[in-house]
Formats: C-alpha cells, sequence, structure tokens
C-alpha cells in the first residue's frame, strides 16, 4: 500500500518517463532500441551497418567481465571508418568524459557495470555514510523477496557476497582490497556473478512489489504478466537489461544512474547531440541528498548504452 507521497512521486514518474535529455531529435527509446526516422541511417548501407554491429558485438563477446579502463579515443576507433553521426557524436562525448571501461556482452553487462562503478566509487571516495545508507536498503530488499514467497536460502548466499564487497572496498577492515583487487575480483566469475544475482533479484522484487507501477512498461515489451517477466526477463543470468530493469534497480537500492545513448539518429534541424537519461530513485533520498530536497545533481554512476550493451564512462 503506497502513502501520498509515493503515490505522487510515481505519478510524476508516468508522465516523463524514459524521455532521454538533449536536443529534440527523430529518435525515442522503446525498450532496448532505439527508433529512427531515416531506417538504417542515410549515411550506411544496411549491410555496412550489419557489418559494423558484428564487429562491435564479436569485440564486446571477448574482453573480461570488466574490461581496463580505456581514454575515449579507443570508444572512436572503433566507428573511424563507420558512421559519421557516431564518429560526430563520440567527437561530443569526448567533451564530457575522459574514459570507457567496457564490460562483456554477455547479456548480464548492464549489471556488471552498475556493479563495478558502485563499488569503485565507494573504494575512492570511502564514503561510509553511503555503504551505511545502502546497507539498510540490502536489509529492505531481503524482507521484501521474503514477504513474496521467496525462501531465503534461494538469495542468502548472493546477498552476503555483496555486503562483503562492500565490507572489502572501505579501508581499515581486516579485509580491505586495494584498487586492482577489486578489478580482479570483478573478473572472477565466482564473485562477479553472484554479485550479477544479487542485483537481479534486488531487481526483481522491486518490480513485483510495485507491480501496478511496472506492469504498464512490461506490457509494452512482451505479454506476460510482471511475475513471469521477473521469472524470465530479470532473474535469469544472461537475460539482457531495458529500462524496466534498470528503473527497479535504481528506485531498490537509492542509486541514481546515468545512461548516455550512442545511436545514428540526428535531429530534425540537422544538428547531432548525444542524449542521456537520469534515472532517479522514485522514494526516499538519494545518495549525498540532503533531508527534505528536492535539488537535482549528478548520478556518479554513468553508462554507455549502445544497442544492446552498456558500458562504464568516465566524467572529466
Amino acid at each position: 500500500m503506497q502513502n501520498q507521497e509515493e503515490q505522487v512521486a510515481d505519478g510524476k514518474r508516468a508522465a516523463f518517463e524514459f524521455e532521454p535529455k538533449g536536443e529534440d531529435c527523430s529518435s525515442s527509446i522503446l525498450g532496448n532500441s532505439i527508433l529512427h526516422s531515416d531506417g538504417v541511417g542515410a549515411d550506411l548501407t544496411q549491410q555496412q551497418q550489419h557489418e559494423e554491429e558484428l564487429a562491435i558485438s564479436s569485440l564486446q563477446q571477448n574482453v573480461p567481465f570488466v574490461g581496463d579502463k580505456e581514454p575515449l579515443s579507443a570508444l572512436a576507433a572503433e566507428y573511424q571508418s563507420g558512421s559519421p553521426i557516431l564518429i560526430e557524436k563520440i567527437k561530443i562525448l569526448s567533451d564530457q568524459y575522459a574514459a570507457i571501461r567496457r564490460t562483456r556482452g554477455d547479456g548480464n553487462c548492464f549489471f556488471r557495470g552498475f556493479m563495478f562503478s558502485y563499488l569503485e566509487h565507494i573504494l575512492l571516495t570511502q564514503d561510509r555514510l553511503e555503504v551505511d545508507r545502502v546497507k539498510n536498503n540490502v536489509e529492505d530488499c531481503r524482507k521484501m523477496l521474503q514477504s513474496l514467497g521467496y525462501v531465503e536460502f534461494t538469495f542468502e548466499d548472493f546477498f552476503s557476497l555483496f555486503l562483503e564487497q562492500l565490507d572489502c572496498v572501505i579501508e581499515g577492515n581486516e579485509s580491505s582490497i586495494s584498487y586492482d583487487e577489486l578489478l580482479n575480483r570483478s573478473r572472477d566469475q565466482s564473485v562477479s556473478d553472484y554479485v550479477v544475482m544479487f542485483f537481479r533479484f534486488v531487481t526483481s522484487g522491486e518490480i513485483q512489489k510495485r507491480s501496478e507501477f511496472f506492469e504498464p512498461f512490461i506490457l509494452g515489451l512482451t505479454n506476460a504478466t510482471v511475475e513471469q517477466f521477473c521469472k524470465s526477463a530479470v532473474e535469469p543470468m544472461g537475460e539482457e537489461s531495458d529500462h524496466v530493469q534498470i528503473t527497479a534497480l535504481s528506485d531498490a537500492l537509492g542509486v541514481p544512474i546515468r545512461v548516455v545513448y550512442l545511436d545514428r539518429s540526428s535531429c530534425d534541424t540537422g544538428g547531432i547531440s548525444v542524449n542521456h537519461h537520469d534515472f532517479i530513485p522514485a522514494t526516499g533520498n538519494p545518495p549525498n541528498a540532503a533531508d527534505g530536497s528536492s535539488e537535482t545533481f549528478n548520478p556518479f554512476i554513468t553508462l554507455l548504452y549502445r544497442p544492446g550493451h552498456y558500458d562504464i564512462l568516465y566524467p572529466k
């Protein structure tokens, strides 16, 4: 049962949800797709576009779960003989972002990108208040899953491992780890997959808890019920994430996420811009927000979205 404040928050979100910020360009977000008025793009033939996407997909599948930090020029190199629109958009990105960190294109890229970016932030900032805040949210998520009928042993190990990683990135603990060790753990399947499963359970629980809010968006993607959607498209490893999953995870943990969209769309005026969308938690105060504050702020997690894939971006 939602209180009045939550209903107002949800009502506001329903009015503008998932609209990217930027110029009024001829593209719109629908699920994991970018719809273009010019079909495959006037600057490339369909065959050229297909070959470019295959080459990039092959690259994404061959990187570690979480790759090394690279200058943004490495992204430009992928498209050096490709779409002029994408090349121009990468130039725009280079004005705002310094580096990219790739994730493996295995269907778990959103969750792995979120995992590393969040833990990296805690390691670098040593924000103990944020750790305490998110731990409280994790405990709420645990209780929520139990109230939905989940047996605790089905998710307990995933929760425990995530909390262990949180403690490890705080200095002064016996289990404290270095930056290099965080990267190694993110590439270790026995650790990385467990943390991904933690996020998947948290996301599933949030969607089911607020099924009335999420149901219209789910019906825009599939004919499945909310519960069926969670069992088939959220909880299994390898299932790609959409705006529904991003919103649910952001809301459940109270962590804002910025998604920057790299696509071939151009503006009606002929100009080119790069759109982004900030997923801001619907309820409660996000990290570093003053109590009762309604001010906007920049999320500390930024992901680059290319159709079907997410990487990590680093602002300048």
